[in-house]
């Protein structure tokens, strides 16, 4: 009897195991899982962090600049911010507001007279049917869009409170985080999440700078061409160039079909206009601005973009590159510089990790 009994404890110790790899390969499943379904929600997060991000550069440019007491500083950038954001809507609110009710009443005509020319009639007429769907009613797709502009804007509050908290003590979240690792990597993760949170910083200042340019440059260049609406040109154009590769185009396609509508002449003006603008962007404004700092290849960038948005939606478009920025310091930091042991510098660096390295 005991005989049998200690035959059969080495199969219940490999049951045992079995069972037990079986649950932890369950186990992360269901987190991969639960990853996945929360993708929005850690969307936003994200996008908090760049709110966060933001209004801490202004705070500490505030700090260095005025001799305000560094507790103060946050809630001055963002009252400022705020200030600006409340002026620009009391000063031109109207104004944007009239000119892009203009343009949205002049785009169905110019996206006819644009398909007309290639033989494809009336597609304003099918515009409907595409978006909202061909057996949905009026009331239906107003209450779709209602509630879509009910979802962006309580998603942008959120971002915008949740960004306010993190700023106001990103110690506490940096340090929470480093917690989760084991004590021995607990430098080396916070120096990630630096040398993460200055490459982020480095970008968001030069996209800002860029996108106030751009959106400037259009105004006055469609003012100076003569096409309709400067103003709601301009704001669509620089909004847009906050999503790169992708968003210059989607800011030109408002002009370019208003444009068609004139003349041919009126066409080819403005596409000149926003090719020599993206030109004078990208040759002249961003490296004078410390883009380059960040120096991601743009194939790299262009691929991220597009893997974010498919997996992600038009929020992953929006993030595709702050995302890109994120993992090739990453990438950089934790797998070239200390675990290849290759010299390569990180944006942001004042000095390279050695003396010979001052370049890619």
């Amino acid at each position: 009897m005991n005989g049998a009994s200690h035959w059969h404890w080495p199969q219940a110790f490999k049951d045992a195991e079995f069972v037990r790899r079986v649950l932890i390969v369950i186990g992360l499943g269901a987190l991969a899982l639960l990853a996945w379904n929360l993708s929005y929600v850690f969307l936003l997060a994200f996008g908090s962090i760049l709110v966060a991000v933001i209004l801490r550069a202004f705070a500490d440019v505030l700090a260095r600049r005025t001799p305000l007491p560094e507790r103060w500083t946050l809630t001055v950038a963002a009252l400022i911010v705020f200030v600006m954001f409340i002026g620009i809507l009391v000063l031109f609110g109207a104004q944007i507001r009239a000119q892009i009710a203009i343009v949205s009443e002049r785009l169905p005509a110019a996206i006819d007279s644009f398909a007309s020319q290639l033989g494809l009639g009336r597609v304003s007429d099918q515009l409907p049917d595409m978006i909202g769907g061909r057996g949905s009613s009026i009331v239906a797709r107003l209450a779709g869009y209602g509630w879509a502009l009910f979802g962006a804007v309580t998603d942008f509050l959120l971002v915008v409170i949740a960004g306010i908290y993190i700023a106001a003590n990103p110690k506490l979240y940096r340090d929470g985080l480093v917690k989760l690792f084991p004590p021995s990597q607990h430098e080396r993760v916070r120096s990630s999440l630096d040398a993460v949170g200055e490459a982020l910083k480095l970008w968001l200042r030069a996209q800002l700078m860029a996108m106030i340019f751009v959106g400037l440059a259009v105004m006055v260049g469609v003012w100076l061409i003569g096409l309709p609406s400067p103003f709601a040109l301009g704001l669509i154009a620089g909004l847009l160039e906050f999503v790169p590769f992708i968003g210059p185009v989607l800011g030109a396609l408002p002009a370019v079909l208003i444009a068609s509508t004139v003349d041919g002449a009126t066409v080819l003006w403005t596409v000149l206009l926003f090719a020599v603008i993206q030109q004078v962007e990208s040759n002249i404004v961003f490296p004078l601005l410390g883009r380059r700092m960040v120096s991601l290849p743009p194939a790299l960038a262009l691929f991220a973009i597009l893997a974010a948005g498919v997996v992600f939606g038009p929020l992953g478009l929006l993030f595709g590159f702050p995302f890109a920025v994120v993992a090739f310091v990453l990438v950089k930091k934790l797998y070239v510089r200390e675990t290849l042991g290759e010299e390569t510098p990180l944006p942001g660096e004042k000095t390279a990790p050695s003396a010979s390295v001052t370049s890619e």
